[in-house]
């Protein structure tokens, strides 16, 4: 599956403003962890490693979560120990619907769209209105990926235990409680690393994990688990550029690719500009100011992810060509900044098109 799917456009005056963590040492009463118990972190590998000692996992593409559940209670925590209830009602009711009354979950909130995972509709969650959070949930609602049990249903804290026994008992849990798994689903994993090679493509992912077996829960720490992310290139055209921040030196390279109309669409952008190279490059980026710039899709005017600064981009011919390295594709853009490699004058802007980033 191809991650994607149509978004609805944020409200003007939206900002992602989460709710403050209260009583951030609070432990619920029937549970043996806080709810600012921090996630396990994951350092990230050149490659895979490989043996009897790792489990592999997909790296799902959505909002990390801790979910607490202590009887009527349901708090649902990001990996800052932010609270998440109030954007994903839709996910706190399943919780409190299952028939295990006490449990801690890991796992990944996800919003599937059209036969992928949109990230471009699960930020549109971070809303400050319940009406539109409802709305969007009614729409589109959200999935709980698991991938470890912290807490059992007869309230066992399992974090001290290897994690050959925590996803034993994971898949207990799952198995004996869980509804439909439009809802709640059980992460996939495997021991052998050859059985990941068709994951990234089947499932749309970014990346894989590998965890030791024979590790605790790695509370705040990176020495259980690594991730391994794709790494793809593609051909772009510059379309336009912002100057940096309080500087009249080029920040950053908006990125584009042609569609079949003949369109340049806005993509993403680079900003791993060496600073011994702005002040030519700026020049250089400064003859060609003007034209259209992107004639499909422009780079978007403020919202609340972004700063008033993200309206402020310098429209250029587009006559120049540089090889980006990006990791992932979603709702018809790359999904972070990507690492410019080189210049491309022996490629035609025309030869840059959207099926490069299979679209």
């Amino acid at each position: 599956m191809k991650s994607g799917g149509s978004t609805i456009a944020p409200a003007a005056t939206a900002r992602p403003v989460f709710q403050p963590a209260r009583n951030r040492g609070a432990r619920p009463p029937g549970l043996p962890l806080p709810v600012t118990y921090p996630p396990m972190e994951a350092r990230s590998v050149d490659a895979l490693p490989e043996g009897s000692g790792w489990q592999y996992e997909p790296k799902w593409d959505g909002f990390r979560c801790l979910a607490f559940r202590d009887g009527d209670d349901v708090d649902l925590r990001s990996k800052s120990a932010q609270p998440l209830a109030r954007y994903f009602p839709d996910l706190a009711a399943t919780l409190r619907r299952l028939p295990a009354h006490r449990f801690v979950l890991d796992g990944e909130i996800v919003v599937p769209v059209a036969g992928g995972l949109s990230f471009e509709e699960l930020q549109l969650r971070l809303h400050p209105a319940a009406s539109r959070v409802a709305k969007l949930a009614a729409a589109h609602p959200c999935r709980y990926i698991v991938f470890d049990l912290l807490v059992a249903a007869d309230g066992e804290c399992l974090a001290a235990k290897p994690l050959r026994e925590r996803r034993a008992a994971l898949e207990r849990f799952i198995a004996e409680v869980a509804p439909s798994p439009a809802a709640l689903a059980l992460s996939p994993a495997v021991h052998d690393v050859a059985a990941v090679a068709g994951w990234r493509e089947k499932l749309g992912l970014d990346g894989i994990m590998a965890k030791r077996l024979d590790l605790p829960y790695a509370a705040g720490e990176r020495d259980a688990m690594v991730k391994h992310k794709v790494q793809r290139t593609a051909d772009c055209v510059v379309g336009g550029f912002r100057y940096g921040s309080k500087s009249r030196l080029v920040g950053s390279l908006l990125l584009g690719l042609y569609d079949a109309a003949g369109k340049l669409n806005h993509i993403g952008f680079t900003s791993s500009i060496a600073a011994a190279d702005k002040p030519a490059l700026t020049r250089r980026l400064e003859a060609i100011l003007g034209g259209a710039g992107f004639t499909g899709k422009a780079p978007g005017g403020p919202s609340r992810w972004s700063t008033s600064r993200s309206a402020e981009w310098q429209p250029v011919e587009p006559r120049l060509v540089v090889e980006v390295r990006y990791d992932h594709v979603s709702g018809g853009r790359f999904r972070h900044g990507t690492r410019l490699l080189r210049w491309r004058p022996d490629k035609a802007p025309e030869q840059c098109r959207m099926e490069q980033i299979g679209l």
